[in-house]
């Protein structure tokens, strides 16, 4: 397929997916990079192996799942044409990102009350390790809620048609990715660290 081709507005559309994965190819690039620095720092002798992570931890993971296919859902309803229960379930979505970021915090508090903290005497590299991860992660969850909220905003305006949806395409994509990203970053922290 020639990219030159094509009308305006099918270049614009195709340069914003373009960038989409240009970002996300950068994300993944540091993401790589923390998990191989924890690869590399499991040989130290003060690395933690026995530590588990918070229940928290795993609750967030069916967020995040279920969250997926909720967006899923409201891409399909709004293919159907059925407006009103995309909008729901885009919020629904939502409230599931919030959901996500309140079981980090609460898997935070636990790791807190098992006495571990981010720096100081009671912190050491493998605490540090996941607290980097688990935070880093969170403002991408962040990133993605704001895109959500553009997406809700210009379905509430009905810019968005069965036929043309490319915002809520971009932001779901995005929202997938993140979404995949916990799930392999929580099976890394859980059988590597």
């Amino acid at each position: 397929m020639d990219l030159t081709q094509g009308t305006l507005s099918q270049k614009k559309n195709r340069s914003k997916r373009m960038m989409l994965w240009f970002g996300i190819g950068s994300l993944i690039m540091s993401f790589a990079g923390l998990t191989s620095a924890v690869l590399v720092s499991r040989r130290r002798e003060d690395w933690m192996s026995d530590f588990e992570l918070p229940q928290a931890f795993l609750i967030s993971c069916v967020i995040m799942l279920i969250s997926s296919a909720s967006f899923i859902m409201a891409k399909r309803a709004l293919k159907s044409n059925n407006r009103s229960l995309s909008t729901v379930l885009l919020l629904v979505t939502f409230g599931l990102g919030i959901a996500f970021i309140i079981s980090q915090y609460a898997g935070f508090n636990q790791i807190v009350a098992s006495g571990y903290y981010f720096t100081g005497a009671a912190s050491n590299v493998t605490m540090s390790f996941i607290y980097v991860i688990a935070f880093v992660h969170i403002l991408h969850v962040v990133v993605g809620l704001i895109s959500l909220l553009v997406v809700i905003y210009n379905h509430f305006k009905q810019k968005y048609t069965a036929t043309d949806m490319l915002g809520m395409e971009l932001s779901a994509t995005f929202w997938h990715f993140v979404d995949i990203l916990w799930l392999f970053l929580f099976l890394f922290l859980t059988f590597l660290v």
